[in-house]
């Protein structure tokens, strides 16, 4: 069958504000949807993948017409539903026959809600889709009846059936590699200008699900029950001969974007040096909880050419941390940046504001604090309760959540605290970006690491995103509604 595999047409101005765009947007490959294309090369169909970050509506419609696809999947968040519901709206009035199927974090967190006032939408696959959807094709093929197919909710005439969940993958070495032949242009794919060393750059999973319990996080797996502790491990000798594909096809920079890559602590440092022991050519960026290193470690992933670490800080607040179940303290952040740095890597440090129980005066000693850490580099975002999440489930019992599924990113402060405002939750973030990035110091820093006609990208575009946050009080600020029904947009 011809399969084409989609991310509905989006904006960076429909997430971030127009005048910081260009320092914070990431186009990151979408391991998910490369995945399935795999599986379903794999079963022997032809596959076709059309990115919205790259194309408008116009432009996927008119390859879909072209092509004339017999299956249609697509990849859904909160954010993005309306324009997934648009789009399987416009390929069915093309072509009624087409058979349209939607994925991801929100039809997975939703359910059956998403087949609900309307027909555009044959089914939805919940949870992961390598082995579900080319089984779901199978069938659409023998004209076989999906009811018992796990993973799979589908319409059946007037009634919406609801197969039972699909037990998660156990054996992440039986997956075929992404399909990242299926991206086309893959220099398009590219975080923010001064967040990478070298191009083209690959992102890569070695693991699946987390151990913690934060309550903004979202989880397939909810209970923590499947693989490790809720973490699913691939092989080493299966990461290694990933990454050796990846250096055959070109690439030069690896982005791992585990939830943790040093949550077993034992692993990671036998996965670094195995790298290091294969004298691999690549520079690589990884995630890690405060909690979960230490010096050794981290001057082993420096030695095997690991360059940046992003660890979550979060909050400034103990209580804050408490309240997220981040399971950290103020003082374990302080040290792992610090045994950071002194491994020679550089620092990035995410932090959230609108924290339920969270006041104005917590947020300034968050700020107050992330002055103090004095990473390489720090975001601020708003605190945002995704369907499928702990705070998503009880936001009746912390605060209110905006109706408007667009705002269901980092930057639309979709939730707000009893103890806060909207307004009080983007005027955090603005003086937070304002007061770590205007620092003389900061600026004196990475003048000085100008080497390249990257770095001078990145610092224009920086010195732009400067000037808005100087200029615009309200750049950040978004007229929304302040109540949500916990509909499906």
């Amino acid at each position: 069958m011809r399969c084409a595999l989609t991310i509905p047409a989006w904006a960076s101005e429909e997430i971030f504000a127009s005048g910081t765009a260009g320092s914070q947007i990431n186009y990151w490959q979408p391991l998910g949807l490369l995945y399935v294309g795999a599986a379903l090369l794999e079963a022997g169909h032809e596959v076709e993948f059309l990115d919205g970050a790259f194309s408008t509506h116009e432009q996927i419609l008119d390859r879909i017409g072209e092509w004339k696809p017999d299956f249609v999947g697509i990849y859904s968040t909160a954010f993005g539903w309306s324009k997934a519901k648009r789009t399987a709206r416009d390929v069915k009035l093309m072509d009624p026959k087409t058979f349209t199927c939607v994925g991801g974090p929100y039809p997975t967190a939703a359910g059956e809600r998403c087949l609900s006032g309307g027909g555009d939408i044959d089914a939805i696959v919940t949870g992961e889709g390598e082995r579900a959807v080319p089984e779901l094709l199978e069938r659409l093929q023998t004209a076989t009846s999906l009811a018992g197919l796990p993973g799979v909710i589908f319409r059946d005439g007037d009634n919406i059936v609801a197969n039972p969940p699909r037990p998660l993958l156990e054996d992440l070495d039986s997956l075929a590699f992404p399909a990242r032949q299926l991206l086309g242009d893959r220099a398009l794919y590219v975080p923010p200008t001064g967040t990478y060393r070298r191009k083209p750059i690959a992102v890569l999973l070695t693991s699946r699900g987390c151990n913690r319990r934060c309550i903004f996080c979202f989880q397939m797996d909810k209970e923590r029950k499947s693989g490790r502790r809720g973490i699913r491990f691939r092989s080493i000798d299966n990461v290694m001969a990933e990454i050796e594909s990846l250096l055959a096809q070109g690439y030069r920079e690896i982005k791992f974007i585990d939830d943790s890559f040093c949550a077993d602590y034992d692993r990671a440092l036998e996965l670094t040096e195995e790298i290091r022991r294969r004298r691999f050519d690549f520079t690589w960026f990884a995630s890690a909880c405060v909690n979960q290193v230490d010096a050794r470690l981290l001057k082993a992933m420096k030695d095997a050419g690991c360059w940046a670490i992003l660890m979550g800080a979060e909050s400034g607040v103990q209580k804050n941390l408490n309240t997220l179940r981040k399971g950290t303290t103020t003082g374990q952040i302080r040290q792992a940046v610090r045994l950071a740095k002194e491994a020679g890597l550089q620092v990035s440090t995410p932090f959230l504001f609108g924290i339920p129980g969270e006041t104005v005066e917590d947020g300034l000693k968050t700020i107050e604090f992330a002055l103090e850490l004095d990473p390489d580099l720090a975001s601020f975002h708003a605190l945002t309760p995704f369907p499928g999440t702990y705070l998503h489930d009880h936001r009746d019992e912390y605060g209110v959540v905006c109706e408007d599924l667009s705002d269901f990113t980092y930057q639309g402060a979709a939730f707000t605290p009893n103890t806060m405002t909207r307004d009080d939750i983007q005027m955090l973030r603005r003086m937070a970006f304002w007061r770590f990035y205007s620092r003389p110091s900061f600026l004196l820093r990475w003048l000085l690491r100008i080497r390249s006609w990257s770095d001078c990208m990145a610092a224009a575009q920086g010195a732009r995103s400067l000037f808005w946050l100087g200029v615009n009080r309200f750049l950040f600020h978004r007229a929304r509604p302040d109540a949500w029904d916990g509909g499906t947009g």
